[in-house]
């Protein structure tokens, strides 16, 4: 890595992962899971600098649904509440069907942007998603054909070599746009000189976000901060604000990472002024 990567004078992108698919209001009481929740969320953290919303479908009994009708219904919740925040739609799943992980990108309108999982993984220990090629660059197709930005999310070493074949295989629009993930499991182990390796490891010119799950988000959001990338926090990913305290919100924990940006020398992208470093104007 360069030097001129800590000097970086583009704005950081704030995602907020509001949900998730895994944990409920058994973990944190504050997680939203009904649409109407969801989108009072999304407003929360579009006002606490976030500029990207990462969102997965609840059934009304809090379990992770697939379908297009309940995506619908959040959108619709996002975009009665919020402003102007990017919307973006998780396609990865354990233990889902393919022809079911497609059915996130089938709202009207499309989302902006769409999560897509760079190979196979472990979550706890039942859960796996196989996350085939021939599912990666199905669902690529149909983000493309309809005008959706992938996020590539990149779990440990082997997903990095995973995203250079899509690159092979497959037209990606630039910028390619990664998600570098640290915890446990098969991802990878969250040590910082593993975040260095692989940001030095991505394709030229490519952008990168950073998550780090539990106890890890705040130090990797920093150090993607640093290093000039991206970062996402949220309730998915870290139900606690710090050791033996909950998170009131997620809008909390943009706050606090907007407030670590800032005083590192960043400043915060607008929705507008990510869908241009994302590349998603027409």
């Amino acid at each position: 890595m360069s030097y001129e990567a800590f000097l970086a004078d583009e704005p950081v992108i704030v995602t907020a992962a509001l949900t998730g698919g895994v944990h409920g209001k058994e973990a944190n009481p504050n997680l939203p899971e009904t649409p109407e929740e969801i989108g009072q969320a999304a407003a929360a953290v579009e006002d606490a600098g976030a500029s990207v919303v990462h969102l997965h479908a609840r059934r009304p009994n809090g379990e992770r649904s697939f379908e297009t009708d309940r995506f619908q219904e959040i959108d619709d919740a996002v975009r009665r509440h919020a402003d102007d925040v990017i919307v973006q739609h998780s396609t990865g799943g354990t233990g889902a069907p393919a022809d079911v992980r497609h059915l996130p990108l089938r709202t009207d309108p499309p989302p902006e942007m769409a999560s897509l999982d760079m190979g196979p993984l472990n979550r706890y220990d039942h859960l796996t998603s196989e996350n085939s090629r021939a599912l990666i660059d199905s669902l690529h197709a149909e983000m493309v054909d309809r005008g959706i930005k992938p996020e590539l999310e990149v779990f440990n070493d082997g997903h990095l070599n995973e995203l250079y074949g899509l690159c092979e295989r497959r037209d990606l629009a630039d910028p390619v746009y990664a998600t570098l993930i640290f915890g446990p499991g098969t991802l990878s182990r969250p040590r910082p000189r593993n975040l260095l390796n692989a940001i030095d490891s991505l394709p030229d010119d490519a952008a990168f976000n950073t998550i780090g799950f539990g106890r890890h988000q705040l130090p990797f959001a920093t150090m993607g901060i640093l290093f000039g990338g991206h970062v996402r926090v949220g309730l998915e990913d870290n139900v606690y604000y710090r050791r033996g305290e909950l998170a009131e919100s997620n809008a909390q924990l943009v706050e606090r990472v907007v407030r670590v940006a800032r005083e590192l020398g960043r400043e915060v992208a607008s929705p507008s002024q990510a869908r241009d470093l994302l590349g998603l104007r027409e």
